[in-house]
């Protein structure tokens, strides 16, 4: 129990370092910059309805190469993460909490988020979230500290 209440604080920081207020500027973007993020969170769910193990793979393979030090165990727990693309918008001066701001193109995107266990909805979140276009591909930030 205490390993779930901790994973769950985890994801409520996920969320929550989603902030919900969002800084800089709207910077323009090509239909293929949208196409891409879309892509990733279609993967994403993709990978969480594979299981928690496949989920965990497709985080870790998609975080931040500058932060890649920040890995997440969802310690079994799995995302279903629904962005709304008519939010999306640059954010230049965004950099995650005690980091730099990370290399690439950063987006910010409101997205709805529904935390699972065994298929079982066990909670949701709506926050901002932010990706990353950096060499034709998008990252993001896991919700876990530094390891």
């Amino acid at each position: 129990m205490r390993a779930l209440a901790a994973t769950l604080a985890a994801l409520a920081v996920f969320a929550v370092s989603c902030t919900s207020q969002v800084s800089g500027t709207a910077a323009p973007f090509g239909s293929a910059d949208m196409t891409a993020i879309r892509d990733y969170f279609d993967q994403l769910n993709a990978a969480g309805k594979r299981g928690p193990q496949a989920q965990s793979a497709f985080l870790d393979r998609t975080q931040h190469p500058d932060y890649a030090d920040r890995i997440c165990n969802l310690a079994g727990l799995t995302l279903d993460a629904y962005p709304a693309m008519s939010t999306l918008r640059g954010d230049p001066k965004w950099a995650p909490e005690g980091g730099k701001p990370p290399r690439g193109t950063v987006y910010a995107i409101a997205v709805s988020l529904t935390i699972r266990k065994n298929g079982a909805g066990i909670g949701e979140q709506i926050g901002t979230n932010r990706v990353v276009l950096l060499d034709d591909e998008v990252y993001g930030f896991a919700p876990c500290q530094a390891n």
